[in-house]
């Protein structure tokens, strides 16, 4: 948590969004990872389909 703390102060002048981590940018950027949230997304929209319809 102290590492997280140090990039957030959220009563500083210029706060405006926090700065992502080490470990969030090399989810973001990990293209199997990617591809496992794609579908698991894909998944859940398609039971949100199926429930409607």
């Amino acid at each position: 948590m102290n590492e997280i703390e140090k990039y957030v102060r959220p009563y500083d002048d210029n706060f405006t969004t926090m700065v992502p981590t080490n470990f969030v940018i090399k989810m973001r950027t990990c293209k199997i990872w990617q591809f496992i949230r794609f579908i698991i997304i894909n998944i859940k929209m398609l039971i949100v389909v199926r429930k409607s319809h």
